[in-house]
This record gives structure tokens, C-alpha cells and sequence, in this order.
């Protein structure tokens, strides 16, 4: 009984975890288009931007705006450079259901 407790918590544990994986991919990696790398520039230097920016006298909702907008930007950033992301918990749930099935 305490080894199927164990094995739930392990499970719980690290489906809670929010780290992700890269995928490796057999293709070898695209060159970036002009647009790309402009935007990418562009990205990089408003984040720059805000990380010199004097967040004191901010007010609470323009801190977590600015804190959305980077998140935003980084999702943008990951998305041009491509890949795909795997969570943890996806990856275990894979695991298990390749051993159910094979």
C-alpha cells in the first residue's frame, strides 16, 4: 500500500512540475528570415528596455502588465526559434502509455 502512495505522490509531483523539454529534432536548424531576425531584434531591445526601467515608482497593475507583456514577448521569441516542448508531466504520461501499450 505505501509503495502505491509512493508511486501516486512521485506522479503528482512531477505532473505539477512546469519545467519543459526540448524535443530534439532530427532536422537540421532553419536559417531565420530578415523579418525574423529584425523582430527578434526588436524583442531583445524592449526587454532590455524594460529590465533598465525604475519599476519603484510603478504602480502594482503596470508591474504584472509589464510582467505579461514579457511572457508574451518570450512565447513569441520560443516560437520563431520553433522546436517543440514537451512539460514533464506530458512526457511521463507518454512514458506510461508506451509501457501499456508495448
Amino acid at each position: 500500500m505505501k509503495k502505491l502512495i509512493y508511486s501516486f505522490a512521485l506522479i503528482f509531483m512531477l505532473g505539477l512540475s512546469v519545467n519543459t523539454v526540448s524535443a530534439a529534432t532530427t532536422k537540421e536548424k532553419v536559417e531565420m528570415t530578415a523579418e525574423q531576425k529584425a523582430e527578434l531584434q526588436k524583442i531583445t531591445n524592449r526587454v532590455e528596455e524594460i529590465r533598465a526601467m525604475d519599476k519603484s515608482h510603478l504602480s502594482r497593475t503596470e508591474k504584472r502588465e509589464l510582467r505579461k507583456e514579457l511572457k508574451e514577448m518570450k512565447q513569441h521569441a520560443r516560437a520563431m526559434g520553433g522546436g517543440i516542448y514537451l512539460s514533464v508531466g506530458a512526457i511521463i504520461i507518454i512514458i506510461l502509455l508506451l509501457i501499456l501499450i508495448l
